[in-house]
C-alpha cells in the first residue's frame, strides 16, 4: 500500500513506454518511475493489467521486463481464457501499484464488471493502491472520454468506473479527432467537465482532486476543459512539471 495513505491515480495521455534495443524494444519512461515513487516502497509490487488488449502475451512480456529495470516486482492479472490467479480481488489489494494498458476501454470495462474487478479496483484505490494507466488505462478511472473501441471514428463514451468525476482526454496532441470531439461532447453535456493530456504527459489526482501534471516531453501540456455557460467550452492549458529522463 502507499506509505502516504493517500489515494493516487496517474492517468497518462501517452508515452508510458518508448522504443529500446533491449527487451524486445520497450523501455519504461520516467512517467512510470513517477508512478512507482508514489508507493513509498523500495521494491514496489506492480500489477500489470492488459485486459484492453486481450491479455496480449507479447506486450506483457515486454512491459514486465521494462518495468523490472525500474526496480519493481512485476506480476500480471489475466482474464483470458480465465483468471490466472485464484482470487483477483485479493491479488489487486496485495499490489502497491496497478498499471493498465491501452486498448479497448469498452471491452475492458465489460470484462472488469463481469469478473467484479470494478469493485475490487475501487476498494484498492480507497486503501491506497496507486492506480495508473495509459489511454484506455487512463480513461477507465474517469466517467469517460473519447474512444475508438467501436471503430476508427472516435465516439464519446461515459461508462467508466467514475472514481474520478471528470471526463478525460488522451493522445490530445497526436490524434486530430480527440480535441474537437472532447470539446463538443462536453459542450453538449454528453461528458462532464474534465482534464486532458498530451503525449508524454500524465494527470495526477489525489483522492478526486487534480493536483497537477508531470511530463517527459518539454513541449507537452495538460488541459482543463469545461463548459463556458454559452453552449461552448473553455480550455485552460496547465504546464506540467518536467521529469528527469
Amino acid at each position: 500500500m502507499s506509505k502516504s495513505g493517500q489515494s493516487h491515480i496517474i492517468a497518462i495521455g501517452g508515452g508510458s513506454f518508448r522504443p529500446s534495443p533491449r527487451h524486445g524494444n520497450l523501455e519504461a519512461s520516467a512517467l512510470l518511475r513517477y508512478v512507482l515513487s508514489l508507493t513509498g516502497q523500495k521494491r514496489p509490487k506492480l500489477g500489470l493489467v492488459a485486459t484492453a488488449v486481450g491479455d496480449d502475451a507479447n506486450w506483457l512480456f515486454k512491459a514486465s521486463n521494462a518495468l523490472r529495470d525500474l526496480g519493481a516486482e512485476v506480476e500480471h492479472l489475466a482474464l483470458f481464457p480465465m483468471p490466472n490467479v485464484p482470487d483477483p480481488r485479493e491479488w489487486i489489494l496485495s499490489r502497491d501499484a496497478i498499471y493498465v494498458s491501452g486498448g479497448s476501454v469498452a471491452n475492458l470495462m465489460a470484462l472488469w464488471r463481469l469478473h467484479g474487478l470494478d469493485k475490487a479496483f475501487a476498494e484498492a484505490w480507497r486503501q491506497g493502491v496507486v492506480l495508473s494507466g495509459q489511454s484506455a488505462g487512463a480513461l477507465c478511472w474517469h466517467v469517460g472520454g473519447n474512444t475508438d473501441s467501436f471503430g476508427p471514428q472516435l465516439r464519446p463514451w461515459s461508462d467508466g468506473l467514475g472514481l474520478l468525476p471528470y471526463s478525460c482526454g488522451v493522445h490530445y496532441n497526436s490524434e486530430p479527432q480527440r480535441r474537437p470531439l472532447l470539446h463538443r461532447s462536453i459542450a453538449e453535456g454528453r461528458l462532464p467537465d474534465g482534464y486532458a493530456a498530451d503525449e508524454g504527459v500524465a494527470l495526477h489526482y489525489v483522492g478526486t482532486e487534480f493536483i497537477g501534471a508531470v511530463s517527459v516531453d518539454p513541449e507537452g501540456a495538460a488541459y482543463r476543459v469545461e463548459r463556458d455557460g454559452t453552449q461552448g467550452v473553455k480550455e485552460h492549458r496547465i504546464e506540467p512539471r518536467l521529469l528527469n529522463p
